[in-house]
């Protein structure tokens, strides 16, 4: 990316930040789901969820919720993009001199700071009821950076959506799997209390290894073989939806 694409990119990004600071409800509402989830398997259900660890079970269950939260922030991710296209933002690019591209990663970007923000809040309402971390600061700079690569990836699949919907439903219903994966994986209870086929898939689909990523290395234990299967999944998503993407929104230039 050039220097000229970077420049409008960041002008384009301040475009969407600035709808995002009219309307901060966006932020509040990707992290009010989260929240609740967070405060129902805590105080409802986490007494009679065995973890097989003696950690309490808040610090179990957060990876897994900020990965939830990522998942219900890029659903604006999608929609904003689809009003752009359905509003002629489209037909506006082809008459204006900038880079095709800027477009997709100012989306990209603001994706980028507003999960951030959500997840900060998610992460403070789980400090309010308990949670604690041994975590070192470089293990804290991996976190954070693995968390900016899910929402990289999954923020592209969004972009995806948003290019390929008919409809503003449409353009956030792609959401709603990547909410649910995290249920079938190790986020909420260990993979081996699941029948044998569920098991199966929980401990070989890509939340798994992102949860005990992050699990491990905010608990300052060996990350083991979770981290590199983590980010080979992360790459491998990421360059994919990015590519798709990225065919998707020639075609909408060219037709």
């Amino acid at each position: 990316m050039s220097i000229a694409s970077l420049h409008e990119t960041r002008i384009l990004t301040g475009r969407s930040m600035r709808h995002i600071l009219r309307s901060p409800d966006t932020i509040i509402t990707t992290a009010v789901t989260p929240v609740a989830m967070l405060l129902l398997f805590v105080y409802v259900f986490g007494g009679a969820i065995n973890t097989q660890t003696t950690e309490p079970y808040v610090n179990y269950l957060l990876p897994g919720i900020l990965i939830i939260t990522i998942a219900s922030g890029v659903a604006y991710t999608s929609y904003r993009l689809f009003l752009d296209v359905r509003d002629g933002l489209v037909q506006r690019l082809r008459a204006m001199p900038i880079s095709r591209s800027s477009v997709l990663w100012s989306h990209v970007a603001t994706s980028l700071i507003s999960n951030l923000v959500s997840m900060a809040l998610v992460l403070a309402v789980a400090l309010i009821m308990g949670f604690r971390t041994s975590a070192s600061f470089t293990q804290w700079l991996a976190v954070i950076g693995l968390l900016c690569l899910v929402t990289l990836s999954m923020t592209w699949i969004a972009v995806l959506a948003g290019l390929s919907a008919k409809s503003v439903d449409g353009a956030s219903a792609f959401s709603y799997p990547l909410i649910f994966l995290p249920f079938i994986s190790s986020a909420f209870v260990p993979t081996d209390s699941m029948p044998a086929p569920v098991a199966w898939f929980a401990e070989h689909q890509p939340i798994t290894a992102i949860v005990e990523s992050l699990r491990a290395l905010l608990a300052q234990e060996p990350v083991g073989t979770n981290l590199p299967i983590a980010l080979a999944w992360l790459a491998a998503i990421a360059l994919l939806s990015w590519g798709a993407a990225t065919r998707a929104f020639r075609t909408k230039i060219s037709s």
